[in-house]
Formats: structure tokens, C-alpha cells, sequence
């Protein structure tokens, strides 16, 4: 879908989006916005947003929990691993057929995504100290709303979606 610039708006303004866009990818990736004090920087963006998946929506398996994801089973797979041996995510059986199974969230790693989530929910206000609350509800509406349509963009091209905003 090629959209005419001057249908869009204003080419210098979009020149500016699209730059600080890529600064803010840069930084973001620099810091992975892993919070202040000691857990700064402690869980990469992959582990984060798995647990985090796996907290809100509960046990599941590894194809439910890439489809809930738009990645592929096998990066769930080998991204999950990790979190296995390292006891912050349990594979279980599955209640109903035994053969298959479910990722669940341990009790250690929904203490250390808590942790990582305090640590984050400092830098975030840290960051935006002096930004009115309206302000700070403005820009989690605008950015939820360009995630979106970047997902949007993206799963129609058929690239796969690393991460759709949370159910609430």
C-alpha cells in the first residue's frame, strides 16, 4: 500500500517521526530500558515479554503461547530454554493429555518479573519526572496506537509479530 506523501502530511514532520523512531530504537535496544539499580539491563526484551505473556494469560503451550506471541514456535522453543534451566518458567504436563506441554510461570519467575517491572516502572519515571500525567496517559495512547499498526503492517506483509500489546 504506497500512500502519496502529501496525502499523509507534512514530509519534514515525517522525517522527523522516522528519526526519532530509529533513535528510540537505538536507545531502547543501548539500555534494553531495563530500569535503574541493580536489575538494570538484567533480562533481555525476548525473556521479558515471554514471562510477561505467561503471566497475564497463564499456563499454556509452546503453540499457543507463539501464536498469542506472532513468532514461531521454534523461537518460542528456544527462547523458553533457558528460562526452563534457569527455574523461572516450568514445563508441566498438560491436564488433559499428558503428552503435551505447558509453559507456567514459576513462582521464582514471577517474583523476578516483579522485580524487573518495579525496576522498569522507576526508569519510567524517571524519565518522564516532569511530564504532567495527561502527558504520560497521551504518550502510552499514541505509542500503544503505533505498535499497533506497525503489527498491523506487519502481519499483513506476513512477517511475523514479536509482540502484540498485553490483554487487559
Amino acid at each position: 500500500m504506497s500512500m502519496d506523501m502529501t496525502t499523509v502530511g507534512d514530509t519534514g514532520l515525517l522525517d522527523t517521526l522516522q528519526h526519532e523512531v530509529a533513535v528510540f530504537a537505538r536507545r531502547a535496544e543501548q539500555t534494553r530500558l531495563g530500569g535503574v539499580g541493580q536489575v538494570r539491563n538484567s533480562m533481555d526484551r525476548a525473556a521479558y515479554l515471554l514471562l510477561n505473556r505467561l503471566d497475564k494469560e497463564g499456563p499454556m503451550g509452546v503453540k499457543a503461547l507463539a501464536a498469542s506471541m506472532g513468532i514461531d514456535s521454534s523461537t518460542v522453543t528456544r527462547q523458553v530454554a533457558p528460562l526452563v534451566d534457569t527455574g523461572l518458567v516450568k514445563r508441566t504436563s498438560h491436564p488433559e493429555d499428558g503428552r503435551a506441554v505447558v509453559l507456567q510461570l514459576s513462582p521464582r519467575g514471577a517474583a523476578r518479573l516483579e522485580e524487573v517491572r518495579s525496576s522498569r516502572r522507576q526508569l519510567m519515571a524517571e524519565l518522564t519526572h516532569d511530564w504532567a500525567p495527561e502527558e504520560r496517559e497521551q504518550f502510552c495512547t499514541l505509542l500503544t496506537r503505533f505498535n499497533v499498526a506497525l503489527s498491523a503492517r506487519m502481519s499483513v506483509q506476513g512477517v511475523p509479530v514479536a509482540e502484540q500489546p498485553p490483554a487487559s
